[in-house]
């Protein structure tokens, strides 16, 4: 943890004069330390403020470096000035005070809707050069500030955890755990070096919190220990309702056909989540296109499960809000909750109905913002420092804007098309075999070659059907090859009822799209 370079990012912030410094962080008692080192440095007083306590002094600071006494909550308790409970009573008694010093604020953010709270700090903030009074706000959130106080202030914004923090951590923890308990932590390499990469991104009392709740579980790193805090990360970056969190157990495997698919996805893995590569340039995602039941949904879901990560689906039905502006803040908190979660997929299903639909005046331009927030999402993420990997499906192109498809916002377009004979016998076998047949007692090439132009989630609605009719019968032998291709025969599949749709889908994607797979039979 590199503690120098933030105090003296933070003293530099302090010489220089900045009426209002603004720090969003749930770290409160960490960055009351470097706060009271930084002013420590600088030969500065120190008050600190909160509703409970009101405004009272840091002790330690005000005389030189000195002591270097860590601020907490309880320094002020008991103590606090009195009448300076109330947030405007405190920065009343600052405004008429001649005391010189850095004043933080904790959790004072409600008072930037009250106008009297605001005016109050800007007057604070422009006598600055005749009475240095540095206000610091310190809260888990600071998105309401006026733009008015925006301009009297800077942005501390504190680093969180590297690779190497985050590892020093398990090895303090699992030392501390042998310890305390005579018994060293189990788990292997492969685990603990997951868990360090889903760490990422979290600040420091959460990794180490997160990392003792795992050992003290049951004295092991294991897969369940993931799985948790890949759920609590996802609660606690805000993006539950708007954004889905899945932990995708399926494999390429359980997916027929997409042979081109899946060789270019799996190249791309390891430059993807290798974080050497941090410096390169990391695939940013793809665009499934095609056919309704293809697959698409299925390939986004298996590329996370083939990489090990977790799967983020973004839902456009819970970005839209009938409040002017809001929709565009949803799509900013959910994209930014993204990231928090990275390495992760996300997975953008259906993105014509989110995202198409012309010119946006049928609802008022909301879909063309909201179109203009992911561009400049697109174009301006660190995808080196916070690796997201987008999986958007399509079934109409035609409704897309031409500035979404252009070359460079996905790495490749794939058109996934109706499965060839070896998609179809591979889909018919795992869904045989998902279901407690085995395979090898059925006519599989016969069913596959009795399935030309049906799509994959027809072959598995057949087999269902079977199931459910020979289960129906008394006294009858079980599911056979005979059933399925009586429930194809009576089953008029997407081809033929959308012919003309499909093959102007088609005809778009020959010479524009990458096939999935080989050609169609």
């Amino acid at each position: 943890m590199n503690e120098l370079a933030e105090i003296n990012e933070l003293s530099a912030l302090l010489r220089a004069k900045v009426p209002l410094i603004l720090i969003e962080t749930h770290e409160e008692p960490r960055i009351l330390k470097l706060l009271t080192q930084a002013v420590n440095l600088e030969n500065q007083l120190m008050m600190r403020w909160s509703i409970v306590d009101g405004l009272g002094r840091v002790m330690g600071t005000g005389g030189g470096i000195g002591e270097m006494h860590v601020a907490s909550s309880d320094d002020n308790h008991g103590k606090g000035i009195y009448q300076t409970n109330e947030l405007i009573d405190c920065l009343r008694h600052i405004d008429k005070s001649a005391q010189n010093g850095v004043y933080v604020l904790c959790d004072a953010h409600p008072g930037f809707k009250e106008p009297v709270a605001v005016r109050l700090i800007r007057e604070i903030g422009m006598d600055h050069y005749k009475c240095a009074r540095t206000l610091v706000f310190v809260s888990p959130t600071l998105e309401d500030v006026p733009s008015e106080l925006l301009r009297l202030a800077a942005h501390f914004k504190p680093k969180l955890p590297t690779r190497d923090d985050i590892r020093s951590i398990v090895v303090d923890e699992a030392q501390r755990y042998l310890t305390e308990n005579g018994d060293k932590v189990r788990g292997d390499r492969r685990i603990v070096d997951l868990l360090i990469m889903h760490l990422l991104g979290l600040e420091f009392e959460d990794v180490r919190r997160l990392v003792r709740q795992a050992l003290r579980t049951d004295g092991a790193i294991n897969q369940n220990d993931i799985r948790r805090i890949l759920d609590i990360k996802h609660q606690a970056l805000g993006g539950a309702g708007v954004l889905g969190f899945e932990e995708s157990t399926f494999k390429f495997d359980a997916i027929g056909g997409l042979a081109r698919m899946k060789h270019w996805v799996t190249l791309r893995q390891k430059p993807f989540l290798d974080p050497k590569t941090a410096a390169l340039d990391r695939p940013k995602g793809i665009l499934l296109l095609g056919v309704m039941g293809g697959g698409k949904s299925l390939a986004a879901r298996a590329i996370a499960g083939e990489w090990n990560i977790p799967l983020m689906r973004l839902d456009f039905g819970a970005i839209y809000n009938k409040f002017y502006g809001e929709s565009e803040r949803n799509m900013r908190a959910a994209l930014s909750a993204a990231e928090g979660m990275a390495p992760c997929v996300l997975w953008i299903d259906e993105l014509e109905k989110g995202l198409g639909g012309g010119s946006g005046e049928q609802d008022s331009g909301v879909s063309r913002r909201i179109l203009g927030t992911f561009l400049t999402w697109l174009s301006e993420r660190s995808n080196a420092a916070k690796p997201v990997f987008i999986v958007a499906t399509a079934n109409d192109i035609s409704t897309l804007p031409p500035e979404l498809i252009r070359k460079g916002r996905f790495d490749e377009i794939f058109f996934v098309d109706f499965p060839n004979a070896v998609a179809r016998e591979q889909i018919f076998s795992i869904h045989l075999d998902k279901r407690g047949f085995d395979p090898k007692t059925f006519n599989v090439a016969e069913l596959a070659a009795s399935a030309s132009s049906f799509s994959g989630a027809e072959i598995e609605q057949a087999v269902i059907a079977a199931i459910f009719e020979t289960t129906a019968r008394d006294n009858e032998p079980p599911l056979s090859s005979s059933d399925i291709l009586h429930e194809l025969e009576r089953t008029r599949p997407l081809s033929v009822v959308m012919a003309e749709r499909i093959g102007q889908l088609r005809a778009w994607a020959r010479d524009r799209a990458v096939l999935a797979d080989d050609l169609h039979d």
